[in-house]
């Protein structure tokens, strides 16, 4: 079973919106065995569109597109869809309703324009979308199937998980594939591969896996395939399980666990609380804990100390210790933790001083020199870190860093 990905938009091809859509959809299709041939974008253009669609109709069974359904003259996916079906449109009722509830939700009357939108192809199956004013639609036209769905990344995952994929389950007998992510920090992927080569080289020949690094972390996924999805189940987990005999000091986590979250859970759980004290991550630590749901229960504040001032001023830090040992010390990061973990009167606290980039370093100081330190009322606990010289990742870092110290702290890991 082969699919193809078209996505629409000039947007995409000067570069002005990253496609997130194909990446996603890849995902999401790999995971219910299903094969993507190839993703392309196109522009708004009609006559790249049809012979997009015509080319991808030659390599898969189902063609997914997103893009060019909105209001405006340069969303022409509609219209370039009756075409290549030889077809007309018609007024879709539901569809109206739904874009009528939402512009009566804002305050607002439904356009002529708008009221467009609910204008399908004849021939469609309408897909309708509860999330926005476009409704996706569905075609079977010489034994291909066809879905077209909004380029908002919301709406088309929508679409995606609550009609698309469990109609194509309906539609194709496919292979069970399951998968198993586990989340690692603290290690980079060669050196995982080092310690884990042993126990890959013995997996059975109908299970794989892949590493896939990102910023402070490397994620292990495991994917097993065969007849029985009950027994794969039992395998990969069994797997798993030798994998954390293996490597369980980095696992922090699995499938779509978030450090933040983890956290979050064990400082609700515990009912204590926690305050950042932030140099090189000018809060960035703060906005990851706080983009938790609930988390005013144990988040109290913050000070961004970027400059030695505020350090001296708002977090005690002794101006000697500065011009002694450097803002970016073991020494200055542990009083910022001490002093702001008091002055907001929290169980735990986070700290972090560096040189983020791409300038400041020196020979003894580089750049991507990061120390952090996590304390409470009994030890603070503290981190040399040499993360390289791209500022944005030395910050993204830093902050996975910092929470999983902390997540070891609450799990009374160290």
């Amino acid at each position: 079973m082969l699919t193809e990905i078209i996505t629409i938009g000039d947007e995409l091809l000067i570069g002005q919106v990253v496609d997130t859509n194909s990446a996603w959809m890849a995902q999401r299709l790999n995971e219910i065995g299903i094969k993507v041939k190839q993703i392309s974008s196109v522009s708004d253009d009609e006559n790249h569109i049809l012979k997009a669609l015509l080319e991808a109709s030659l390599r898969a069974d189902i063609i997914l597109i997103t893009g060019g359904l909105g209001p405006t003259k340069d969303d022409i996916t509609k219209k370039t869809l009756c075409k290549y079906f030889n077809t007309g449109l018609k007024f879709d009722d539901e569809s109206f309703k739904i874009i009528e509830s939402i512009f009566l939700s804002r305050g607002r009357q439904v356009t002529p324009i708008n009221r467009l939108q609910a204008e399908v192809p004849e021939n469609c199956t309408v897909l309708h979308n509860y999330q926005g004013t476009a409704p996706g639609m569905w075609f079977e036209h010489n034994e291909k199937i066809y879905v077209s769905m909004p380029g908002v990344p919301s709406e088309m995952k929508g679409l995606m998980e609550k009609i698309v994929i469990p109609k194509i389950k309906e539609r194709f007998p496919l292979v069970p594939i399951i998968h198993k992510t586990i989340l690692t920090q603290g290690i980079g992927e060669s050196y995982l591969s080092d310690l884990i080569s042993s126990w890959e080289d013995h997996l059975p020949s109908h299970i794989k896996l892949a590493y896939l690094p990102a910023a402070g972390m490397v994620r292990l996924r495991i994917t097993a395939k065969g007849e029985n999805e009950e027994a794969l189940i039992k395998e990969v987990n069994a797997e798993a399980l030798k994998l954390k005999a293996l490597i369980g000091e980095y696992i922090y986590g699995y499938e779509n666990d978030k450090l933040e979250g983890l956290i979050g859970r064990l400082l609700r759980d515990q009912k204590k609380t926690i305050s950042t004290a932030e140099s090189c991550t000018g809060g960035f630590i703060a906005h990851k804990i706080t983009s938790i749901p609930g988390s005013s229960e144990y988040y109290i504040g913050s000070i961004v100390a970027y400059a030695n001032e505020i350090k001296v001023n708002d977090l005690n830090v002794d101006l000697n210790s500065i011009d002694k040992y450097g803002a970016v010390s073991e020494e200055v990061v542990k009083t910022m933790a001490t002093n702001v973990r008091k002055k907001f009167k929290t169980d735990y606290s986070i700290a972090c001083s560096g040189i983020a980039g791409p300038d400041g370093g020196t020979a003894d100081k580089p750049v991507g020199t990061i120390w952090i330190a996590v304390s409470n009322v009994e030890k603070t606990i503290t981190r040399k870190l040499q993360l390289g010289t791209n500022r944005e990742r030395v910050i993204l870092e830093t902050a996975q860093h910092a929470l999983n110290v902390l997540r070891k702290m609450l799990i009374r890991e160290i």
